[in-house]
């Protein structure tokens, strides 16, 4: 039996790193250190394709953009989103709403908040008043509050489609 509502929860973390650019929804953050990983790492775009993933019972990003995948580094991270947006439509779903809160020490990420609503809003074909968007520090706590990773989780609500 198919449900009217799907709900997906995502949550991916990376290291931070020196030369390598900050990339968070697509938007380049001004920051001495980026995020490592074999795609271009945007933490918030893989929390974000975990969220869609997990929804339709799909598993994770790790599943359909493996590691080791050649073809995968360097990857625009919305590439993955937009494949995952995919197999959504293909299950007979889309998007009702998305939320995604992003932990980090430092850069302060409030100045991109606007940049990075709309970068959502593009990427997922949704109005930006369907993407909440917070920002929070681990109080100096663990890797990401000792600046040392940058934390996302997301939630999606998806509805199915007419």
């Amino acid at each position: 039996m198919k449900h009217p509502f799907r709900i997906g929860y995502g949550e991916d973390i990376h290291r931070l790193v020196p030369n390598r650019p900050l990339i968070l929804c697509g938007t380049k953050i001004d920051s001495p250190l980026g995020l490592d990983g074999h795609s271009d790492a945007d933490v918030a775009f893989h929390a974000l394709s975990d969220a869609l993933l997990g929804a339709i019972g799909e598993g994770d990003i790790g599943k359909h953009f493996p590691p080791d995948d050649p073809s995968c580094e360097g990857i625009d991270s919305s590439k993955i989103v937009q494949k995952c947006l995919g197999l959504v439509k293909k299950h007979g779903y889309c998007i009702g709403n998305v939320d995604l809160f992003i932990l980090a020490e430092a850069p302060k990420l409030r100045p991109y908040e606007e940049a990075m609503k709309k970068r959502l809003s593009e990427v997922l074909g949704i109005e930006i008043s369907d993407i909440g968007l917070q920002f929070g520090t681990n109080e100096k706590l663990d890797a990401v509050g000792e600046g040392k990773a940058i934390r996302a989780t997301c939630i999606c609500l998806l509805e199915e489609a007419k």
